[in-house]
C-alpha cells in the first residue's frame, strides 16, 4: 500500500488502527487491554466452564478471580463437591484457612468418597498445626484413592512424620505449601 507524499506513514497506521477498533470483529479494547476475538463465536448460553477457568487461574497464582470463577461454577453448576473443594483451595491460596476448613469439611460431608477434598481438608489441617487430625484425614484420602495418587501419598507420609517427629531432611521449622498437581490432585511440600 502505498501514500500520498503528504500523508505520514504513522498517520495511515493510526487511521488503521482506529478503523480495525470500531468494526466487531478485529481488535478492540474490552476490560481495559486489547483482545482478539474467538475465533467461534459464542452462542447464547454458551460459556466456558467455571471450574477450569478457576484452575488456570490459579496455577497463575490469581487466587482471587479463581474464587470468583468458582463462585461462578457454582451458580452455573449448582454447589457441587468439586466446587467447593476448588474453592476451599482458593481460599486455602488466600490465607483464609478458617472459610477454606469450612468449605473443605462441607465437601467431605456432601461426598465422603471424594479422595481430592479429604486430602485438600488434610493440607489445611497441617497448616494449622493439626498433624494427628490431618494424619487421620490423609489416611482416609489414601484409602479412598488405592494409593493410585502419589500426591496424597506423600501427603499422609509427612502428616504421619510431622506428627511423630520423624524428619527426613528437612527442618523442623518447615511450613507447607498446597500444589496443583494434575485435575484435581494436591501434593503437600515443605518450603524453607
Amino acid at each position: 500500500m502505498s501514500t500520498p507524499r503528504n500523508f505520514p506513514a504513522g498517520a495511515a497506521l493510526l487511521a488503521f488502527a482506529a478503523l480495525a477498533a470500531c468494526s466487531a470483529p478485529g481488535l478492540g479494547n474490552r476490560g481495559g487491554g486489547l483482545y482478539a476475538p474467538d475465533a467461534r463465536p459464542m452462542l447464547a448460553g454458551d460459556s466456558v466452564d467455571g471450574l477450569i477457568v478457576g484452575h488456570r487461574l490459579m496455577e497463575a497464582g490469581e487466587y482471587e478471580l479463581a474464587l470468583k470463577a468458582y463462585t461462578r461454577a457454582a451458580a452455573e453448576q449448582g454447589v457441587t463437591v468439586d466446587v467447593l473443594s476448588a474453592m476451599g483451595s482458593a481460599d486455602l491460596k488466600l490465607g483464609r484457612l478458617g472459610q477454606a476448613e469450612d468449605l473443605l469439611r462441607q465437601a467431605t460431608k456432601m461426598d465422603p468418597e471424594f479422595g481430592p477434598a479429604w486430602n485438600n481438608l488434610g493440607v489445611i489441617l497441617m497448616e494449622t498445626g493439626r498433624e494427628a487430625e490431618a494424619a487421620q484425614v490423609f489416611k482416609i484420602a489414601y484409602g479412598l484413592d488405592g494409593g493410585k495418587t502419589d500426591a496424597i501419598k506423600q501427603n499422609y507420609t509427612k502428616a504421619l512424620a510431622k506428627r511423630d517427629n520423624i524428619t527426613y531432611d528437612e527442618p523442623d521449622d518447615a511450613t507447607f505449601a498446597l500444589m496443583r498437581r494434575g485435575y484435581g490432585d494436591y501434593l503437600l511440600l515443605a518450603r524453607q
